[in-house]
């Protein structure tokens, strides 16, 4: 699909030509250097909903990556208020088959 090009002093003078048109690129004529493109209303909100898509996704993969080696860890209720260095102790204790209750 070939875009229309039209220059930057064009675009802001026939502003009301653009009206009926899906997409257009707008480009420095000199140059011919790509400076943005004008999107219709209803291409508009489709490319922000293929942006917000495009972005939770990349959030959720790297979430999932994370967990992967994180893990979804659940302390256990007896060790939630001891400080590390307490729960190292804990951890050695049943390690080695003490009971910490005696």
């Amino acid at each position: 699909m070939r875009m229309p090009k039209i220059g930057v002093r064009e675009f802001t003078k026939s502003f009301n030509k653009l009206q009926n048109m899906e997409i257009v690129e707008i480009v420095d004529k000199k140059t011919n250097e790509l400076k943005g493109i004008y999107l219709s209303k209803e291409q508009a909100i489709e490319f922000l909903k293929y942006l917000r898509e495009k972005k939770q996704k990349a959030k959720e993969e790297k979430l999932r990556k994370i967990m992967q080696y994180a893990g979804a860890i659940k302390i256990d209720e007896k060790f939630e208020n001891l400080s590390s260095k307490e729960l190292k102790t804990e951890i050695a204790k049943a390690k080695a088959g003490i009971n910490g209750d005696n």
